[in-house]
């Protein structure tokens, strides 16, 4: 059963965190479950806040999820929506975690760069503005990898943990808020994914993440505004909780000239669970990408009691030949398009895998340029023609299970060697490319307790369709019914 659903502790009006009071139970109750309270003032946005804030200090020291945090202002905020409750919008002010590649208003945004340590944006950007006109109310920043990566740590904030075992890597790049959620930091965490690294995450801490199509979620003005390959997306610890945050998060915005206003709710599509009739599963993509052997067994036997369960499952998947080459190819000209004016002043505080990626964007040749736009242009009506005979396609949310914190990144995969640093997360990448929603589901843990994850990808603008199909998989294998966990000491 979704943790979702899990039976509610009863609350005392007025009581406190510091006081000991039964809202100290409130971090474990759903995202969904604690709105509900905050829209009918059982729980005020400061009891709320102060939950969040007594478990932030009780287990952020071993985790380093949120190292940069802004209590001040999300009580200055919190006290604001309970003098005029008609301002606190669907999450009622609800604390969450913003990922410190976004900025907000005040606080640091660093992107995990010696270059921006002391940053501090006057205003937030559009992503999180969107969430906080909503209701929703930054409690801090999760760290991240400087600029890009699959794992947490950086020379400004150090190193984001697993807390499914604190030796293990927490992914990324927003490892950060994928911690946080799982540690019952928060009950909401804002991502960004560009080849994996909402869902990456994700997976490796056992939450939910939805990669939504291009223009769901608006973006800040520092992103190209023309580009489809990054995008923001909710993250949270069961598929109605990342819902509701979709809501709050989705619409249009002057910044982004791709956002729109969506025509479904989706908290209410994933409040309606619906068993797809049909799903394509393919743990390597049809031989497109690796995955460990340990991964694969676990999401064959999440998909094998799907089947038992009615679902039609086939081995069935679109064609991805090329799309390897045509990530690394516009992923690199992104790159390049971002920093390159940044290499000129400040290379040496880069990193050199970044400055690295950032060349290679300067080397792409024409014909590499035309290559990769067919290839996403042909992948595309290989997805179309995939949908008219399946509802999902799915696949690992990782190649490989959450590896050793020492490691920068995962050099092999059951013995074959990754050719660059982000080789090993190539199942999600290529999935980047058909612009479809993604949904990061848990779905099952290793022998030694680490969770793994599932990629469901749904028809393109399919998102409501997609999460009732998630909220149906998500009671049907329960794998983050035990959520949140106290950090768990390395194995």
């Amino acid at each position: 059963m979704s943790c979702a659903n899990r039976s509610r502790p009863r609350l005392k009006a007025g009581a406190t965190a510091q006081g000991g009071n039964d809202v100290t139970e409130l971090i474990k109750l759903s995202a969904t479950e604690v709105v509900a309270h905050l829209k009918a003032r059982r729980v005020s946005p400061t009891e709320a806040l102060d939950a969040s804030i007594a478990r932030i200090e009780a287990v952020d020291g071993e985790v380093n999820a949120l190292p940069i945090r802004c209590f001040d202002r999300a009580r200055d905020r919190a006290k604001a929506i309970e003098a005029a409750p008609e301002t606190g919008g669907p999450l009622a002010g609800l604390p969450i975690a913003v990922k410190d590649y976004n900025d907000v208003g005040g606080v640091r945004t660093t992107y995990g760069s010696p270059i921006f340590a002391d940053n501090t944006p006057a205003r937030s950007d559009a992503t999180v503005e969107r969430l906080e006109a909503n209701g929703a109310n930054p409690v801090g920043k999760s760290n991240v990898p400087e600029w890009a990566g699959g794992h947490t740590f950086n020379p400004v904030n150090g190193l984001t943990r697993n807390p499914w075992n604190l030796g293990r890597s927490a992914g990324g790049s927003s490892g950060g808020s994928a911690a946080a959620l799982a540690s019952g930091q928060v009950w909401l965490a804002t991502g960004n994914d560009l080849g994996g690294s909402l869902r990456t995450p994700a997976g490796f801490n056992g939450v939910v993440g939805i990669r939504p199509s291009p223009g769901v979620v608006p973006r800040g003005a520092r992103l190209p505004a023309f580009d489809t390959l990054w995008v923001e997306g909710p993250m949270a610890r069961s598929v109605a909780d990342a819902a509701l945050m979709l809501d709050a998060g989705a619409g249009r915005h002057a910044n982004d000239p791709l956002a729109f206003d969506p025509t479904k709710n989706f908290a209410k599509a994933a409040a309606a669970p619906r068993r797809p009739a049909r799903i394509g599963y393919s743990p390597t993509l049809g031989g497109a990408v690796p995955v460990a052997k340990e991964v694969s067994a676990l999401t064959d036997a999440a998909m094998a009691q799907l089947g038992r369960a009615g679902v039609d499952v086939t081995a069935d998947s679109p064609d991805f030949t090329g799309a390897f080459d045509c990530f690394q190819t516009l992923r690199s000209t992104l790159l390049a398009t971002m920093m390159g004016d940044m290499l000129d002043e400040h290379r040496n505080r880069i990193a050199d895998a970044i400055v690295a990626n950032v060349e290679m964007g300067f080397d792409v040749t024409p014909d590499q340029l035309f290559t990769a736009e067919r290839t996403r242009w042909e992948l595309h009506h290989r997805m179309a023609a995939f949908f008219e005979t399946h509802d999902v396609l799915a696949c690992p949310t990782a190649s490989v299970a959450p590896f050793p914190v020492e490691r920068p990144f995962v050099e092999e995969i059951d013995g074959v060697p990754c050719k660059t640093y982000i080789d090993w997360f190539a199942v999600t990448f290529i999935v980047t490319l058909t612009a479809c929603p993604v949904v990061s589901l848990p779905c099952g843990f290793t022998p030694n307790g680490l969770p793994i994850g599932v990629q469901l990808v749904g028809r393109p603008r399919g998102e409501a369709e997609l999460l009732s199909a998630a909220a149906w998989m998500e009671a049907e294998l329960g794998a983050n019914a035990g959520l949140p966990i106290d950090p768990r000491p390395a194995a």
